[in-house]
């Protein structure tokens, strides 16, 4: 499994011979208006796409986590083929297919495609009155013959629904949406270094990659941040935080 971090939540996965594009956010930087109310008013995205991001290439299918403009903007719906099959969370379905995607999959609980099964998880996009006024989220568990197991958390803090699926389906790798993101009034909506640290704590054995910072105006972790954080606690070997356009490759573990 190779997985390609592009900027901010957006990946590129290469698993069992196919190719995903997870959550695109493809605008030019300082294209699109900042989130408010935030500490900041700059413009998104904060940066460019990388220079190692060469584009989707023959791209396979779509995974959008949410339909929240930072993880589907109006450039990426402009540019994806929208026959490309697109799988999302039930409360999208309608709205996707509204932005003119023709082969739309609403994953209820999970789907298989292609030799890879997708399960459909929970999340909470912040706390109490904060995470409904969010709406929902949801994260996705890859399976397939011959491939690390992936758990992508998407846009969740540290919430029981994630330690949940840790438990269930033990990942050999965890994606998590860091950056800590955040409005003038309430808590994090995304994970903080604490949140991570409990990932680490829940599954010793999973390969935790933190994504969703420094390009985003309301997203307030960064990178550097993160790395300290992590140090102090002995985590650093634990986690792995990508620069944008990097890409990771993931062999199959050994099983017991």
């Amino acid at each position: 499994m190779h997985i390609q971090l592009v900027r901010h939540a957006t990946l590129f996965l290469r698993m069992n011979g196919f190719n995903i594009a997870v959550d695109p956010l493809l605008s030019p930087a300082g294209a699109l208006d900042p989130t408010v109310p935030a500490e900041n008013d700059r413009r998104n995205p904060l940066v460019e796409l990388p220079p190692r991001f060469s584009g989707f290439g023959d791209l396979d299918a779509v995974i959008v986590t949410h339909a929240h403009r930072d993880h589907l903007d109006d450039a990426a719906v402009g540019m994806l083929p929208k026959e490309l099959p697109l799988f999302c969370q039930p409360e999208d379905e309608a709205k996707l297919s509204e932005r003119g995607f023709r082969n739309v999959h609403a994953v209820k609980e999970s789907e298989s495609w292609n030799g890879i099964r997708l399960t459909r998880t929970g999340g909470r996009h912040g706390t109490g009155e904060m995470a409904r006024k969010m709406g929902p989220v949801s994260g996705f568990v890859l399976q397939s013959e011959g491939e690390p197991v992936l758990y992508i958390v998407g846009d969740s803090v540290w919430c029981p629904e994630v330690g949940e699926t840790l438990s269930r389906h033990k990942p050999d790798v965890t994606i998590v949406n860091a950056g800590a993101a955040r409005f003038l009034t309430g808590g994090p909506i995304t994970m903080t270094g604490a949140d991570i640290e409990r990932v680490c704590l829940k599954l010793p054995e999973t390969r935790v990659i933190a994504v969703h910072m420094e390009a985003w105006n309301h997203c307030m972790l960064s990178r550097g941040e993160l790395r300290r954080y992590l140090e102090e606690r002995g985590l650093s070997q634990r986690v792995h935080i990508p620069d944008d356009g990097e890409w990771m490759e993931f062999p199959m573990p050994a099983r017991n």
